[in-house]
């Protein structure tokens, strides 16, 4: 590989490492390099044809749009196995049936016409306490369609089970042969549909095309922050279907009224309905997600296995079906069940550092800090002095415990919702600018660990 293929396959390679766990990079990246390239195609080596496979089928389309974000010339990528290596594996793949439809491919079968992804269905959603009051939402929905929660706004961090849960919806109506007309799309999809039908004189079409729908589901919904066109044809389009009952569901990652230069109009459509939130999931959920994963894929887990999973992986849904894949992928490699020390040293890159502190220790260790009275913490006060550290408290418990505004609400001293929540996007904002204020709460964070 030469220094200039070397060096771009390492800036793929360091995109790619930003958007997927650490566990599912390790898998499935780790080993590949650009074996050669001429008239424009990559020759992508990889170790063996399961990676082969995966690769082509699932990662595809992401290598190649960041190898043409880094050069043009670019048309296809093709993904080789050499020879020595596949002889010295073909024996194992053959002996384990290692197979790709053995694990999930989601990519694999989206319908081009409605975008929905058969596999996000309720039946494979596993629901817990963290998102119980979603999944009721999405439930009221199917039955009334367009009558109840028009519009039905989630959000929450990434991999908490957003698409999932707003594709089942579209899923299910599809299943029931409704009739209705569903349509599932990205917020970043909807903007280059746009900007595309602007530059060929062809916005009556564009109209036209999300007019039609009964149900219109759209992901991302952030990604329109500074986009003002785009946010005054999203604002005909939603009183369009609102004025006929069309259903209307949207995701973000942040409440709306959180979301960087989003119109005031449009805030005030979104809450027209109801807005509900998605947390990390706790730990049973986790422990129940991994079950039903690894029962999807027809895959045995023991419960000590699961549960140290459980333990381990804290932050999304989506590491946990990376790390879940892996434990998958390295058992059928090996042909035996892996034991509990492999697994930890499989997984030991995904692991954060566990945090079972009280929310009264946290409150102490703030209080402490700022030297000031634990009780002020709890008290109904406006106090300056008070009340930045409670911020502080609130922002921690959300961000470093994915704690639901409620919870937080609850434990310091029975504030609202919308308390919460604007004291966290408020500490939020300040960091970007109060480097004093950031230095504070890493030395919290410090002591908070320690």
């Amino acid at each position: 590989m030469s220094t200039d293929t070397k060096k771009l396959w390492g800036n793929v390679l360091t995109e790619i490492e930003l958007n997927v766990s650490k566990a599912t990079f390790s898998t499935w990246f780790k080993e590949t390099y650009i074996l050669k390239e001429g008239e424009g195609i990559i020759y992508v080596s990889v170790p063996n044809t399961f990676v082969k496979e995966w690769l082509h089928n699932k990662y595809h389309s992401m290598i190649l749009r960041s190898l043409r974000n880094l050069t043009e010339s670019v048309r296809s990528v093709e993904y080789t196995v050499s020879r020595e290596e596949l002889k010295e594996r073909k024996d194992i793949f053959e002996e384990h049936k290692m197979v790709v439809d053995k694990l999930p491919l989601n990519d694999l079968y989206i319908n081009k016409e409605d975008n929905l992804n058969p596999r996000y269905t309720f039946e494979s959603f596993v629901v817990g306490p963290f998102n119980e009051l979603a999944h009721a939402a999405t439930q009221a929905i199917i039955k009334k369609t367009g009558m109840v929660y028009n519009p039905l706004f989630i959000y929450g961090n990434t991999g908490h089970g957003k698409t999932h849960l707003i594709q089942a919806v579209g899923n299910y109506l599809k299943s029931t042969g409704s009739g209705k007309r569903i349509y599932y799309v990205s917020s970043e999809k909807f903007v280059l549909d746009l900007v595309s039908s602007i530059q060929s004189n062809k916005t009556n079409y564009f109209k036209q095309k999300y007019r039609k729908y009964d149900v219109l589901i759209m992901d991302d919904i952030h990604f329109l922050s500074n986009k003002e066109k785009t946010q005054e044809e999203l604002f005909h389009l939603f009183n369009y279907l609102y004025d006929n009952n069309k259903q209307i569901i949207f995701s973000s990652d942040k409440h709306p009224n959180y979301i960087p230069h989003l119109e005031d109009r449009l805030k005030s459509r979104f809450a027209a309905g109801m807005i509900v939130d998605i947390p990390a999931p706790d730990q049973e959920s986790r422990f129940a997600i991994l079950q039903t994963k690894a029962r999807m894929n027809n895959f045995s887990l023991r419960e000590e296995i699961i549960d140290f999973l459980a333990s381990a992986i804290s932050s999304n849904i989506r590491e946990l079906e990376g790390v879940l894949n892996s434990v998958i992928f390295q058992t059928q490699l090996k042909g035996r069940e892996l034991t509990l020390f492999e697994i930890k040293s499989l997984v030991k890159d995904s692991m954060k550092p566990k945090r079972n502190l009280s929310t009264k220790e946290v409150v102490k260790v703030v209080a402490n800090f700022y030297n000031i009275e634990e009780d002020n913490i709890y008290k109904k006060t406006r106090k300056k002095e008070i009340i930045k550290p409670r911020q502080v408290i609130m922002y921690i418990l959300r961000e470093d415990f994915n704690f639901s505004y409620p919870s937080i609400g609850e434990k310091i001293g029975g504030r609202d919702h919308a308390t919460i929540i604007h004291s966290c996007e408020k500490v939020k904002n300040e960091l970007k600018t109060d480097i004093l204020l950031g230095q504070e709460i890493n030395q919290i964070r410090a002591l908070i660990v320690s």
